[in-house]
Order: structure tokens, then sequence, then C-alpha cells
């Protein structure tokens, strides 16, 4: 495997790394939240709404931008530049 192709690589698993660990620490945020802090999480926000069930919804939505953003990351960057060390090795 060519050094670039290598460098490339670990920019990937950075990336994947870094947003898996932003995930995980929204996630396990809210279910600490859930955990010790019933009281808070059963505010209510607006008639009929808890800030629990608010920050759940922020939990999904977090999902959603990460990905989002991860799939944005690889089509302007990780997908070019994969192509282009493609291309130089003549495949």
């Amino acid at each position: 495997m060519s050094e670039p192709l290598r460098a490339l690589a670990r920019t990937r698993w950075r990336v994947a790394i870094s947003l898996t660990t932003v995930m995980v620490m929204v996630y396990f945020g809210f279910i600490l939240l859930i955990a010790y802090a019933k009281p808070l999480m059963g505010t209510l926000v607006a008639p009929g709404l808890t800030l629990g069930i608010l920050l759940g919804a922020v939990v999904i939505g977090a999902s959603w931008v990460l990905t989002y953003a991860y799939i944005w990351w690889a089509n302007r960057t990780y997908d070019p530049e994969l192509e282009r060390l493609r291309h130089e090795a003549g495949r």
C-alpha cells in the first residue's frame, strides 16, 4: 500500500472516530441525564412537551447531522482523493 493511500486511510479513520466519539458523547450524555436528572428531564418546555422528549429528538437529529457531515466530507474530500490515487496507480 502506498504512503498517500495510507495517509488517506488514516484521515478517514480520524474523521470516523471523531464523529463516532461525538455521537457516543451525545447519546451517553442523554442517558446519564435520564438516569440522574429525572426531575430536570420531566420539566415542561411547552404544553405536552418535556425536556426529555425534546432532548431525545435532539439525539436523533444529531445522528442525522453527523451522518450528513461524514457523507459531505467523503463526497468532497475522500472520494475525489481516492479516485485520484486510483488514476495515478493506473486502475
